[in-house]
């Protein structure tokens, strides 16, 4: 089979979508693969970065296309539907699941309807703030933009004062923002690979708040894989993991951050459908403790999404 390996776009994300791509696309080469990695550009609109993985896919004719990409375009459903419109077999989630998991009000909803724990919150308006629906809530506050990954805009209001600069700084990313209860306790992720749930990863970073610096910042953050927790509470993560997996429709892969709280409660905050996939990153870093190596963690996806290639009609050549 050929693979095309797309990464890049126009995303906030755009860096790390490079590392996640040309980790994916030299480990499938050395398993042997025909493997074709596209880089889309930063600077394209969505319209056009439609297009190019379009001309992209026509001219390549790959039989499987692994989307590296994070953020905006690659992960709220936009490049799943090109992929669904041509058709060609892809790596991830659908369109909808994809959508849900990218807009954190949307799948917050799913997660409380399905009975998940979730941080108390709510949704407000970045520009125009109503003091008022945050009345009797307790600080420090989370303020983030509901359809960012990465921690990117993600600050922490202190006080009241705080709150103005931080919705001022999510809403550079879109109007709405999400505003929840910060939760002390332990950052864990649970990663799900097929209908599988891996081994928990624990998140120490050096700072009280894991924020964009502290996920990027080589040296600032421990990872701790499997996390030392005693097996029933690993479970319980690893339950609301492949439970959220399910409830958003996800397929292939995802990945759940949660915190513990010191009763031992796993809370659930988001869920990536397309996790980082740089040979460090946390998902391999899971899928690694079971005895799969990169490389043949990003081949199985591969053969995950080449399944239903006999259903599929053949992309026009």
């Amino acid at each position: 089979m050929k693979i095309t390996v797309l990464m890049g776009g126009p995303s906030e994300e755009h860096a790390i979508s490079l590392k996640s791509g040309h980790g994916v696309a030299d480990a499938l080469a050395q398993r042997g693969w025909a493997v074709e990695p596209v880089v889309l550009p930063r600077d394209m609109t969505i319209e056009e970065a439609c297009a190019h993985v379009r001309r992209a896919i026509l001219a390549g004719h790959p039989d499987v296309v692994f989307l590296a990409l994070h953020g905006q375009f690659g992960e709220d459903g936009t490049i799943q539907q090109v992929c669904e419109e041509l058709p060609v077999a892809y790596v991830g989630s659908g369109p909808e699941a994809s959508l849900l998991g990218m807009d954190k009000i949307a799948s917050r909803k799913v997660f409380e309807r399905a009975g998940l724990p979730v941080p108390k919150w709510c949704a407000a308006d970045a520009q125009s703030l109503d003091l008022q629906l945050l009345k009797g809530w307790t600080y420090p506050l989370v303020v983030k933009p509901s359809d960012q990954g990465s921690s990117i805009g993600v600050s922490l209001a202190r006080t009241p004062r705080d709150l103005p600069a931080a919705a001022a700084a999510a809403g550079q990313f879109g109007r709405e923002v999400v505003i929840e209860e910060f939760i002390e306790g332990r950052e864990v992720t649970a990663g799900v690979l097929g209908e599988t749930a891996l081994p928990v990863v624990e998140i120490r970073p050096h700072q009280a708040f894991f924020d964009f610096t502290a996920k990027y910042t080589v040296g600032a953050t421990d990872y701790l894989v499997p996390a030392p927790l005693p097996e029933e509470v690993a479970g319980r993560i690893q339950a609301v993991g492949l439970k959220a997996h399910r409830v958003l429709g996800c397929r292939h892969l995802s990945r759940s951050d949660l915190i513990l709280r010191p009763d031992g409660v796993p809370v659930l905050l988001e869920l990536n459908t397309l996790p980082g996939f740089t040979p460090t990153s946390l998902l391999p870093k899971a899928a690694a403790h079971l005895g799969i190596s990169y490389e043949e963690l990003c081949e199985q996806l591969v053969l995950m999404a080449a399944q239903p290639l006999a259903r599929r009609a053949p992309v026009e050549r």
